[in-house]
């Protein structure tokens, strides 16, 4: 019998990114609580968040591809967030976007832990 070779953790399911899952399994394990994924703000076009605190209006973009030329930093991909984000904006919602070496790092989710604490109250 041959010795099985470790296996590469699952990659998550089609159109969730490795960051995402990694932000949610944060958000999960330090407790806060009130969050939707995959949270649709906008009552006419289909965008969404990855993430959504809808009772405090905020938002978190996990951002792929930033070192590889993705979706976020290309010519039109770039500038339809930029339409998403500004309509967000003009609705009151703040979005913070993190690249997935932020969320390893945990930069993300102290920066989200720190605007929930200072909308507690509203």
């Amino acid at each position: 019998m041959t010795a099985r070779r470790p296996t590469a953790p699952r990659r998550p399911r089609l159109g969730i990114s490795l960051g995402e899952e990694l932000f949610a399994n944060q958000v999960k394990a330090s407790g806060l609580t009130g969050q939707e994924r995959e949270y649709r703000f906008d009552p006419t076009r289909r965008w969404r968040f990855d993430f959504a605190w809808p009772g405090k209006r905020l938002a978190v973009e996990v951002e792929g591809g930033t070192w590889i030329g993705g979706r976020h930093t290309r010519g039109s991909g770039y500038q339809a967030d930029l339409e998403k984000y500004n309509a967000a904006a003009a609705q009151g919602w703040t979005v913070l976007r993190f690249t997935t070496d932020q969320v390893k790092t945990g930069a993300a989710i102290a920066a989200v832990k720190a605007a929930i604490q200072s909308r507690e109250g509203w």
